[in-house]
């Protein structure tokens, strides 16, 4: 049997503190930023307690500049003017925010008087199993929009005196009907549907409808209309934990790709004077293409990049804007599969990350041969080998699967066809993209000397 080296062995008793320290953050920052939005107001917070500026509002940059520019809320960039300033492009860590959930359609809220009950409709985002997501507590979250401007936030569920949602399952005695069904099919997509409440409004013809409307006509002035301009999700209930009997482990809700986001931010914070200019971007969408206004497949990077020249110089071309984005550096932070115990067979064990082994490098990502993934040149890896070395970065290098089993992509394709040097590297998770997933703490230490590493080079 092969014996494959962990974090854990070696660690220096300077380095264990670090370590929690990195895994006690991410525990609370899992619990207070569920969502994209939420994310970015977590990061925000951070920001402005450090008396970084508004990137369009700043008049000048120069070396030593601390920006961030806030897209819509759902999107995020910060970053320091390094010493010296853009000569060898911007040096990024990319990671994104948003993580497998279950969206509420723009008329969700239904009744069945045969079961006396009012549903809420659901269309489930990102790649999830679905039967993952019946039985299992859920919480409400997001936002509301009025027409006559107002915005209602909503976080139902997480406290202890909250209610919380739940999809009902078949109980086994019935269950027969489903016996035929494969696992994958297990839950349709149009079963989803938690139970919303239970009370009649007797006066009435909708009776089980009309009363959680006035519910929510009475705590929050929403009109059932209003709910059509909304980003409500359903997303786990409840904290995240230590798991494991040696509690090494944290288990969880969106570490696909909260791991990333937050290892990425913490590090880039403790940069004190780069020598290049660093930045760091938090996109949306990802799970579901990245199309969209907040995700990378915008022109948000472009935006960003070009008030930086902007702001630096009083002005640009648009090959000085090129130019840049050629000679810039990026690391794609996002997961990767840790080879399951259980299931082995779905991964090549030569080329499997293991959980506690540190950050996983991803040379290229995709699905059979290679289809609708990004490699990074191979220079470009031996870089941050030299990077990693140099610092003591303890990492493995993995990819997602056997060939034919399955595959992914992550943003880096979309930095890749500015003519960057990208590459994926991330911590291993297990159970990705469950209500519930576990990370080690040791990768994720790992992930955040990682990025420190990159930052500083």
């Amino acid at each position: 049997m092969t014996t494959f080296k962990t974090v854990w062995e070696g660690i220096k008793p300077e380095e264990e503190s670090e370590l929690k320290s990195v895994s006690d953050g991410y525990l609370g920052f899992l619990d207070n930023a569920k969502t994209e939005s939420e994310a970015v107001e977590f990061f925000m917070k951070e920001l402005d307690e450090r008396g970084f500026s508004d990137l369009e509002t700043v008049a000048k940059l120069e070396p030593g500049s601390r920006f961030y520019l806030n897209h819509i809320g759902r999107a995020l960039a910060a970053g320091i003017v390094g010493k010296r300033s853009t000569v060898n492009g911007l040096y990024i860590i990319a990671s994104h925010i948003d993580s497998p959930r279950l969206d509420l359609k723009p008329k969700p809220i239904y009744e069945d008087s045969d079961t006396n009950t009012s549903l809420l409709k659901t269309n489930y985002y990102g790649g999830v199993k679905k039967y993952q997501w019946v039985n299992h507590p859920l919480a409400l979250h997001g936002k509301i929009y009025t027409k006559d401007g107002r915005s209602i936030k909503l976080r139902l569920g997480e406290d202890e005196s909250d209610p919380i949602f739940l999809i009902p399952d078949l109980l086994p005695h019935l269950a027969k009907m489903q016996a035929d069904r494969k696992l994958f099919d297990g839950i349709s997509a149009e079963e989803l549907n938690p139970i919303f409440g239970s009370i009649p409004d007797d006066s009435k013809e909708d009776r089980f409808k009309s009363h959680v409307l006035k519910i929510l006509k009475d705590r929050y002035g929403i009109e059932e209309e209003d709910l059509a301009s909304a980003d409500l999700c359903l997303v786990p209930a409840g904290k995240a934990r230590e798991s494991g009997i040696d509690s090494s482990m944290i288990a969880g809700y969106g570490h696909d790709d909260k791991a990333s986001a937050y290892t990425s931010f913490r590090a880039f914070l403790d940069v004190k004077e780069p020598e290049d200019t660093i930045l760091v971007l938090y996109f949306d969408k990802e799970e579901i293409g990245s199309q969209g206004t907040t995700g990378s497949q915008s022109n948000f990077l472009e935006y960003v990049a070009s008030l930086i020249l902007h702001k630096l110089n009083g002005g640009y071309e648009h090959i000085d804007l090129t130019s840049l984005l050629r000679r810039s550096k990026v690391i794609s932070s996002d997961v990767n599969a840790a080879m399951d115990p259980s299931f082995k067979g779905a991964h090549d064990p030569n080329n499997a990350g293991r959980l506690g082994s540190g950050i996983i490098v991803t040379k290229y990502t995709g699905h059979g041969g290679k289809y609708g993934g990004s490699e990074a040149p191979a220079e470009f890896v031996a870089y941050l080998r030299g990077i990693f070395q140099k610092y003591n970065v303890r990492y493995q290098f993995g990819t997602l699967g056997k060939v034919d089993e399955g595959g992914g992509g992550t943003v880096a394709q979309d930095f890749a066809r500015f003519g960057m040097n990208v590459i994926d590297a991330g911590a291993p998770v297990l159970g990705m993209h469950a209500p519930f997933e576990i990370v080690s703490k040791a990768d994720l230490w790992s992930c955040y000397r990682a990025y420190l590493a990159f930052m500083n080079h």
